[in-house]
């Protein structure tokens, strides 16, 4: 082992600098190790300060959001995908939580009760709740298969993302509808 450290460094010594093992100009030309003195000099907190700010005068800007295709980003499925994600999963932490805690607050939240109070609603308010709560699903799940494929490669192209963009809007429409009346 120390012999093969004692080697590699060896080599890297005249690789670094040709001298007289290498003196030729076609062994200088090979080499890609860059041999420079390093010079440094102590200065103070503002100007090192100073030297920072003029080299953050060259870095460049971030985009902002106001330059992206709103139809792309902010109506289109990657950001729903999330949202809906977030929105099913925080749902799901809220009730947890709120049916654990239920029998030291003195709420009703078995399901008994619930199916009761359901029950009890007009049936286009069951439709609508049962909606709000089917189209995530749906949404998500269908734009999730459509996440997959872009991950394989397929439906990669602009007109490709925009077109089963439109169709898992549609289909999750329409999936959300299924859920909520007719399940």
């Amino acid at each position: 082992m120390f012999a093969q450290r004692a080697g590699t460094t060896a080599l890297r010594r005249v690789a670094g600098q040709p001298s007289t093992i290498f003196a030729s100009n076609f062994a200088r030309a090979l080499t890609t190790t860059q041999a420079r003195a390093v010079a440094t000099q102590k200065i103070s907190a503002e100007e090192a300060r100073a030297v920072l700010d003029k080299q953050r005068l060259n870095r460049p800007v971030s985009p902002h959001l106001d330059i992206y295709d709103k139809q792309q980003t902010w109506f289109g499925g990657s950001i729903w995908q999330r949202f809906t994600g977030a929105g099913l999963s925080g749902g799901l932490y809220v009730f947890a939580t709120a049916y654990l805690a239920a029998p030291y607050l003195g709420w009703h939240l078995e399901s008994a009760s619930l199916v009761s109070a359901f029950a009890a609603l007009p049936v286009a308010l069951k439709g609508a709740v049962k909606f709000v709560a089917a189209w995530p699903f749906a949404f998500h799940a269908l734009n999730g298969v459509r996440h997959l494929a872009f991950d394989l490669g397929y439906f990669f192209s602009r007109q490709q993302i925009v077109k089963t963009g439109w169709y898992i809007w549609g289909a999750s429409f329409v999936g959300g509808l299924y859920l909520a009346f007719f399940l």
